[in-house]
């Protein structure tokens, strides 16, 4: 606190003086002596009486006579502090009420600075209070409005404890006493006018009465917490089962085949058996054969089974092409849609491009004694573990069981040299891809001796090798870089003179020998993939090749300047669970005016 000023500070009270204490003493030291010696007395001759009497009385004279002047003293002395004492609590008065003035008058001030400020408020200001819905009337330090809203807040936190601690009495009453305090501030927001004490009074007294038994049930910031960690941990884990289930259900969303599409391929299968024109105008068509062994020309294979995709590939590719006519693709698909996928693409033309048709079952190196696939897929234990749902650790995640990674389809990329023995530069896409620009200049990169161009995907949401890969096991750790970069399939330049050269084929061999326990890796083709280019992969510009539209929202000017777009993840375009605002890139590059389309509700 501080100090007051000199001129302004009370001064310390006097004290009596000594010269008084000293006279009160000496009159009770004589009074004392005097009554001592009358005590002492005995009885004499009369002469001897008389002069003693004289002789004390003489004595006694003196002493009173010193002690009234003494006490005289003391009295004028005492005066004369009294009156010191009067004279200096009339100045402190004087002082007190000056000091009290000038501190009214800061106080009005302040008073008059404050409400000026507030009713002077900045346009800044007035802003700021319509975003939060503040008006005068909130702000009022008697404002029953705000007391009623702190008192529901309260309430509704309350009544969250009560329902969870089964008291539904309890929680009734809150909940009523909420709605009736709700009803008082909606009608004054009605009216326009604020509430007042007396039409309030019985609402806070209840809600008051209401919060303090909540108190009093031990509805204290303690349980408060206790109960709502305890409904986090309840909403954990029903939110890890729904996510377990809807990776399941999502799972055999993208694993079923449309009933449209379905539908397409029985039609198209039907037409090529019952057309004879389609089946005569492909065999005549001799320049065909010539274009698949010409090196000259761009080359790009797909292995799908679905006819709509694979048609979205091609015609997107072929509309993008600065020359389309010298565009080859060959497609391999499996016995069930082989008929017709070539009915398809021999009744559309696709401006000019060139499409060959095989299927896997007409290779016939591909078998047990040569595709280590193959030959794990007869084990019992690998059937069990994909089809069964059970495996070492009793419980197969559903990611595992799709039949994708066990078709030969999807490990045909690995034996491409064999299929296409004469070519010496293949371009590899997937189905699940759309071609923006063309993609003729894959042809002329320089891919420095290695065997495979692609993007690489160790960026923001991607992954390195130690992501992919089982660095616990001691093949893995001695022969690879965790922090290696990972690449994507989808779009893919190999040079097959290299790959012929290099032996690649051999090496996935060697690792998916290795792999027959599933410790090096657990599914799908990319792993080995990064085994057996490792060291062997040229990295492309990320533009060429734009991942994620199947799963997850990417950058629109990403979009904008990739090359091919990968509809990588389960939300396919044409799948009812695609994602929406990416499927109109796909769209545009499907004839739905086509009479097949339109009988088998393609859409």
């Amino acid at each position: 606190m501080r100090r007051r000023g000199a001129d302004f500070r009370r001064p310390v009270r006097r004290k009596f003086p000594n010269v008084v204490w000293l006279a009160l003493c000496g009159f009770v030291i004589v009074l004392f002596v005097f009554v001592l010696r009358r005590a002492n007395q005995r009885p004499t001759s009369r002469s001897v009486y008389t002069k003693c009497y004289a002789e004390a009385n003489t004595f006694l004279t003196y002493i009173i006579k010193f002690s009234y002047m003494a006490i005289l003293i003391g009295i004028a002395e005492l005066l004369t502090i009294l009156c010191e004492t009067i004279k200096l609590k009339t100045e402190s008065d004087k002082i007190s009420v000056y000091e009290y003035l000038e501190f009214d008058k800061q106080i009005s001030g302040q008073e008059s600075y404050l409400k000026e400020t507030f009713l002077k408020r900045s346009p800044r200001h007035e802003r700021f209070m319509e975003g939060l819905n503040i008006t005068d009337e909130m702000l009022s330090p008697d404002s029953v409005t705000r007391q009623l809203n702190d008192q529901i807040s309260l309430a509704k936190g309350f009544l969250v404890i009560a329902k969870e601690s089964n008291n539904l009495q309890f929680a009734w009453e809150l909940s009523a006493q909420i709605r009736n305090s709700q009803i008082l501030l909606s009608n004054a927001a009605l009216r326009r006018t604020p509430l007042t004490i007396s039409e309030s009074e019985t609402a806070v007294r209840d809600m008051a009465l209401l919060l303090f038994q909540a108190q009093q049930l031990h509805y204290d910031s303690a349980t408060m917490i206790m109960r709502l960690k305890a409904k986090i941990q309840g909403l954990e884990e029903q939110m890890s089962s729904i996510n377990e289930k809807s990776a399941k259900y999502g799972q055999i969303a993208a694993e079923e085949v449309p009933k449209s599409l379905y539908c397409l391929g029985v039609r198209l299968t039907g037409e090529w058996f019952r057309n004879a024109y389609l089946q005569k105008k492909l065999k005549e068509n001799r320049q065909t054969a010539l274009k698949l062994k010409d090196n000259n020309l761009y080359h790009f294979c797909v292995f799908s089974d679905n006819i709509l995709a694979t048609s979205v590939v091609v015609n997107s590719t072929s509309l993008n092409s600065k020359n389309p006519e010298e565009i080859v693709f060959h497609l391999v698909t499996d016995e069930v849609n082989y008929a017709a996928m070539k009915a398809w693409f021999t009744m559309n033309t696709f401006g000019g491009v060139t499409v060959d048709v095989q299927k896997i079952e007409d290779f016939s190196w591909l078998n047990a004694s040569y595709v280590p696939v193959l030959k794990q897929l007869q084990d019992s234990e690998t059937q069990s573990y994909y089809f069964s749902g059970s495996g070492g650790d009793n419980r197969t995640p559903i990611k595992f069981r799709n039949p994708k990674y066990l078709s030969m389809l999807n490990h045909l990329r690995f034996y491409i040299p064999e299929v296409f023995p004469d070519l010496k530069k293949v371009v590899f896409l997937d189905d699940d891809i759309v071609v923006q620009k063309d993609l003729s200049p894959l042809f002329s990169l320089n891919l420095n001796g290695n065997v495979n161009g692609a993007v690489e995907t160790c960026m923001e949401t991607f992954h390195r090798y130690h992501k992919y890969l089982n660095y616990s096991h001691p093949l893995i750790r001695e022969h690879f870089d965790p922090d290696a970069c990972g690449w994507a399939f989808g779009m893919n330049v190999f040079d097959l003179v290299e790959w012929r050269r290099r032996n690649v084929t051999g090496i996935y061999h060697y690792w998916q020998e290795k792999n027959v326990d599933r410790t090096l890796w657990k599914l799908g083709t990319l792993p080995p993939g990064l085994l057996t280019f490792y060291g062997l992969t040229e990295p492309l510009n990320p533009s060429w090749h734009v991942l994620g539209l199947g799963y997850t929202n990417i950058d629109p000017h990403l979009i904008e300047k990739g090359a091919v777009l990968h509809f990588n993840g389960n939300s396919k375009p044409w799948l009812k669970i695609g994602m929406e605002k990416y499927k109109p890139l796909w769209d545009k590059y499907v004839d739905y005016s086509h009479p097949l389309m339109q009988h088998c509700n393609v859409h």
